[in-house]
């Protein structure tokens, strides 16, 4: 072998010990010189246009069963927090609102609501015996179609995943331990939704218009056991209920 092709021999397996070292050292390098593809893997929503991407993500969440929501809302002036779990019957979970914290229960129809001391401090005759209680909320109360929207899993997520403006994708980023593309209308003015790359392509992190609150979408899909509450958990109010 002459000088010359040694040398040349030299360089490549110097170079060959130098890009196996870098794979080695780097997760999800492939090889040397070769872009990552960054839809490697994923369900393919990260190839397709801003819009494309937002009617996937409310379709997903339209067919699903059951969602977890958490996280804080700002609407008609009042701030919320919230920590409910929705189905296509009902839902159960926890409210915050500057008047105290509740806790809502629907099964089909019937909607309890059980809340701390400090809600019920407006009626302060009634507070001791309905601290810790669930109260039937009457249909006919004008309080019921308030509180029963924190349970209705429809009417939150049409009013919550909708982007206003014109939209675009955005960053790539990961939400629930799943990787994510996030849409945006009016560069996040409008609002924004981070999409998953993984299996169903649902929506998985809300950032609402406005600053108007941020809301985790979770556990998509699983079992929620929604059951009254017995008897010995109820009392009953007996007069129109106040509202949050």
């Amino acid at each position: 072998m002459t000088a010359t092709a040694l040398g040349r021999a030299r360089r490549t397996v110097l170079a060959g010990a130098l890009c196996a070292g870098l794979v080695a050292g780097m997760t999800g390098l492939t090889g040397c010189g070769a872009e990552e593809d960054p839809d490697a893997g994923t369900n393919g929503v990260g190839k397709l246009s801003a819009a494309k991407i937002q009617h996937k993500a409310l379709s997903a969440a339209k067919v699903a069963g059951s969602v977890r929501l958490s996280g804080s809302v700002v609407s008609k002036g009042a701030a919320y927090k919230l920590d409910m779990r929705l189905t296509d019957n009902g839902g159960s979970g926890e409210v915050r609102s500057k008047n105290g914290t509740f806790e809502l229960l629907r099964v089909g129809n019937e909607l309890y609501l059980k809340a701390d001391a400090g809600f019920w401090s407006t009626d302060e005759p009634a507070a001791d015996k309905l601290d810790g209680k669930y109260v039937k909320v009457p249909p006919g109360d004008p309080a019921y179609k308030q509180f029963s929207g924190f349970t209705d899993k429809d009417l939150l997520l049409d009013g919550l995943l909708t982007l206003h403006g014109k939209l675009s994708v955005g960053a790539r980023g990961t939400a629930d331990g799943k990787r994510t593309i996030k849409v945006s209308g009016d560069k996040g003015a409008g609002g924004s939704l981070d999409v998953s790359l993984e299996g169903t392509a649902y929506p998985l992190l809300l950032a609402r218009a406005g600053g108007a609150g941020q809301i985790r979408l979770t556990d998509w899909d699983k079992d929620v056991d929604l059951k009254a509450p017995g008897q010995g958990q109820t009392v009953d109010y007996g007069r129109q209920l106040p509202s949050s």
